[in-house]
Parts: structure tokens; C-alpha cells; sequence
């Protein structure tokens, strides 16, 4: 399956767009094979309603989305969050569109070898749940419990 495949892709909420347009990381969650989660800060592009993060072939978060592609994603503000549930799909080729994006954004090409694993993958995003989209409605101002203001 790949992430424009999908089922029922949730469009990205409007008020979101400038958040994915300017925030520089996103925490990506993954499971591993005892359903514990691996969470790691990423650099990524959103594009054609798909989010794209760079990846070492054989690291952690894509053997992990090989073996189960369900994943959620969280932008680092935690006073107005945007979290994501999707499906990962890992693919070896770069589309144009989405290295021109990783150029302008980071001046980076996410073909680049990191570390030993001279091997680069794109993990392909698709979302299918927005948890929560730039806002916290049951949050309460700074330290205030709920019912005692």
C-alpha cells in the first residue's frame, strides 16, 4: 500500500498549512516488532498532502514502518500541537518535487548518506487522522485546573 493509496486520507486542515510550512522538525512515532514506540525528531517537507522524512535505509524507523506502517506525528509546540496518525509507506526513489522541496527548506538532498548506511530511503506519509490540529481545546492557561478559574 502506498500512502496516496491510502484509505479515507484526511485533507489537511487550512489552519495547519502554515505550521508545516514553517516548522523546522516534526517527531515521528513508530512501533517496533514488541509494539513499543520509537520516537525520533525528523526533518520533513509536506507536499501533495503527504508528509516525506529522509531516512537510512536500515534505520529504526524504517525497518519499523516496513514491518508495521502505522505511525503518528507530532510538531515540537506543545501550546498549540499538531499530531497526525498515518501510514508509512518506504520507498526508494526520490520524486523531483519532493528533493526540490528538502533544497529549499533545508539546503539538503535526503539522498545524502548519514552515518554508515551509505543507503537513503523516503518514507512516504499519508495521513489518516488529525488528532489535533493547532489547537489544545481541553488544555487550561498556564497551571490553572479545569473548574477553578
Amino acid at each position: 500500500m502506498t500512502g496516496e493509496d491510502s484509505p479515507n486520507p484526511a485533507p489537511t486542515p487550512r489552519g495547519v498549512l502554515r505550521r508545516l510550512a514553517g516548522d523546522r522538525n516534526v517527531w515521528l512515532c513508530s512501533l517496533r516488532a514488541d509494539g513499543s514506540p520509537h520516537l525520533v525528531p525528523v526533518w520533513f517537507v509536506h507536499l501533495r498532502e503527504r508528509w516525506w522524512i529522509g531516512a537510512s535505509t536500515h534505520s529504526v524507523k524504517v525497518r519499523n514502518a516496513l514491518r508495521d506502517p502505522r505511525v503518528s506525528l507530532a510538531l515540537e509546540d506543545g501550546d498549540h500541537p499538531v499530531v497526525a496518525q498515518g501510514l508509512a509507506t518506504v520507498r526508494e526513489d526520490f520524486p523531483d518535487d519532493v528533493l526540490a522541496a528538502f533544497e529549499d527548506r533545508y539546503g539538503w538532498d535526503p539522498r545524502t548518506p548519514y552515518g554508515s548506511d551509505p543507503h537513503r530511503s523516503l518514507l512516504e506519509i499519508g495521513v489518516t487522522r488529525w488528532l489535533m490540529a493547532g489547537a489544545a481545546p481541553e488544555s487550561t492557561p498556564s497551571g490553572t485546573a479545569p473548574g477553578t478559574s
